[in-house]
């Protein structure tokens, strides 16, 4: 198993049973330099979802409990773990990412601090939950990526902008329950 992409590089890879283990490699080391709690530490993201290509990148997502007074002492412990919190401007999370290596070129893990038990947190569960539990939505939500990377440009940005819609039906679902 391979891990890691290039900034702006997209591609996916077939799914390994390998990404669960290196999610709970990943989990063990943060839980070794942080106080944050078990339960507040999931897999997310397509590597989470068996059978599914994904970009070789771990996601994982920490629940916390106020997002605007995020203690120092987390991103230090975050930080011995080998994560750096990166420049990205997105609501309701921060994201933090490790490396293959010093020159900080390929990254392999991501981090999204949430708010624990908010929106955003269920929301992430959710759709790992319904499509591991989903053939037909598999399938259709790669379909989509495969569409994507078959017609347009190879921009990580428009590549999530291009994904959105089916997640937000997704996340819909929850909310209809």
């Amino acid at each position: 198993m391979s891990l890691g992409l290039k900034n702006n590089e997209i591609r996916l890879v077939e799914y390994s049973p390998k990404w669960k283990d290196e999610f709970e490699t990943t989990k063990n080391l943060i839980l070794n330099y942080t106080h944050i709690p078990e339960n507040r530490i999931e897999h997310i993201g397509s590597t989470s979802i068996i059978g599914m290509s994904a970009k070789p990148i771990v996601d994982i997502v920490i629940g916390i409990g106020d997002l605007d007074n995020v203690e120092k002492d987390l991103f230090q412990g975050l930080e011995k773990a080998g994560f750096l919190r990166l420049k990205v401007d997105r609501p309701n999370e921060i994201v933090l990412a490790k490396f293959l290596d010093d020159s900080y070129k390929v990254k392999t893990h991501f981090i999204h601090l949430v708010e624990y038990k908010g929106d955003l947190w269920h929301d992430l569960i959710f759709f790992r939950d319904y499509l591991n539990s989903n053939r037909e939505a598999r399938e259709e939500y790669l379909d989509v990526k495969n569409k994507y990377l078959s017609n347009a440009s190879k921009d990580i940005i428009e590549y999530t902008n291009y994904k959105e819609e089916f997640v937000k039906e997704i996340y819909k679902k929850r909310k209809d329950f």
